[in-house]
């Protein structure tokens, strides 16, 4: 069962990051975009954090209605990584307020992007780089069709930068005890229930903001 178990963490933790997956040979290792290498991922530690929480998500981290002052028009969503929260901006200095989970420490990123495209029960199509590293995820070559095990969940919203995609993504999540950590190379997931709430809220062009580390603009103690 724990072998199983840690397994699935390694498939989690790729899909995090550019949306993928990977067997249980990488389950100890992510995959880094940037420098196109494999890294240390601790799956053990996920393990211990999730039984500590009882493998659910946290009272906080649930979507609820928050005042939210912003100069932002209703509609923009902002990505706070700091305090693991994503805010859909309402009229009236208001917002709805998403846990999600995020990049884990040297992946985090910030700026503004936009939705270039959205997807329901998405495929996921490993890149070039990680075949080449990990040839038991060719299988996934021609895709791996949508559905309750694939990666990105329900949803998935894809972020453009300047008219090209960023290969970050906020997607849908079967693991909702992940919401509030930072396991990812970089991509936003969300709970499958609060992804279709969000997806339904938006259209291409909504504009994103990331927000840098340090920026956190709500309390979750408060």
């Amino acid at each position: 069962m724990m072998t199983r178990l840690i397994a699935a963490l390694g498939i989690l933790a790729l899909a995090l990051g550019l949306a993928g997956t990977a067997s249980a040979q990488s389950s100890s290792r992510i995959y880094d975009p940037s420098s196109k290498t494999w890294i240390s991922f601790d799956p053990e530690k996920v393990e211990r954090d999730a039984t500590a929480r009882g493998r659910v998500t946290p009272e906080r981290f649930r979507r609820t209605l928050v005042p939210f002052r912003t100069s932002e028009p209703p509609g923009t969503i902002i990505i706070d990584t700091d305090r693991k929260y994503l805010f859909y901006v309402l009229p009236d200095f208001q917002a709805i307020r998403y846990g999600v989970g995020v990049g884990r420490e040297g992946f985090g990123w910030s700026g503004e992007v936009e939705v270039g495209r959205k997807a329901e029960w998405p495929t996921w199509t490993p890149p070039a780089e990680m075949i080449e590293r990990d040839p038991d995820s060719a299988k996934y070559a021609g895709g791996m069709p949508g559905g309750p095990d694939n990666p990105l969940g329900a949803r998935a919203l894809y972020l453009y930068k300047d008219g090209r995609d960023s290969l970050y993504r906020v997607h849908g999540t079967n693991e909702p005890w992940s919401i509030g950590h930072s396991v990812s190379s970089g991509c936003i997931r969300m709970n499958n229930e609060d992804v279709i709430d969000l997806y339904s809220r938006t259209e291409p062009g909504t504009k994103v903001i990331v927000l840098k580390q340090g920026a956190a603009l709500y309390d979750p103690t408060s």
